[in-house]
């Protein structure tokens, strides 16, 4: 793979080239700004979502849909995790150089990666991430993978990894998270069950809110029903 990535008539190459040649016409701000957004600001926004997420799952109105969307959200960074530790051997197989340390004339943003470039941590942690929101919410999900692919445009144009650096990060990540997800979901679901009957960390499941609410719905439901009974009685 390495000696493909050095042929300059690798679609690869010529991909990397043509995005990260954005970064060379681009202002020194705008340059800074990709650089802070795709070594740390799509990360830091794919976390706040796992937030947003959870935080709106604790909303619904069944105990049992909350208890199965919150142990996918627990799952979502669980699987980046995962994914992460599974990518460093295959790093050190592939044993892919950087971009600039094969091509001349890149505009690399992010100085000191002495790494290989195959694959990109950055995206198979967002990826990840994101297939697993996507499994627990939709919404939220469609929005985390929207960007994990923001932050593999990044990371090619910043000129620290190819395209197929990212790519491979996205396969990884989806593949981790939905490949293990059946397992995982079968340890968590009972241990957020268990969370959400104890008296400490049921917040953690479903709003207290929610809760009150649900219970002024089944108070009246109960004094119904007994008044029936007394009179079928």
């Amino acid at each position: 793979m390495a000696g493909l990535a050095s042929d300059g008539s690798n679609p690869d190459v010529r991909l990397l080239y043509d995005v990260n040649g954005l970064a060379k016409s681009a202002p020194g701000w705008a340059d800074r700004a990709m650089e802070f957004t795709g070594e740390y600001g799509i990360l830091l926004a794919v976390v706040l979502l796992v937030l947003g997420c959870w935080w709106s799952v604790r909303k619904r109105p069944d105990t049992e849909s909350a208890v199965t969307a919150v142990a996918g959200i627990v799952w979502a960074p669980l699987a980046a995790g995962i994914a992460v530790l599974v990518n460093v051997p295959i790093r050190g197989f592939v044993g892919r150089a950087r971009p600039f340390v094969d091509h001349q004339g890149l505009d690399v943003l992010v100085k000191g990666k002495t790494d290989f470039s195959f694959v990109s941590d950055h995206a198979t942690l967002a990826m990840a991430i994101g297939a697993g929101l996507f499994v627990a919410h939709r919404r939220f999900g469609l929005a985390a993978i929207g960007l994990a692919l923001a932050e593999g445009f990044c990371r090619v144009f910043m000129g620290v990894h190819y395209p197929t650096d990212v790519v491979g990060g996205f396969a990884l990540g989806t593949a981790v998270t939905l490949l293990l997800s059946p397992p995982a979901m079968a340890l968590l679901t009972p241990v957020v069950r268990a969370v959400a009957r104890s008296e400490r960390g049921r917040v953690l499941v479903r709003s207290r809110r929610i809760r009150t609410v649900a219970a002024a719905v089944e108070i009246p439901e109960a004094r119904s029903d007994s008044g029936r009974n007394d009179l079928a009685a």
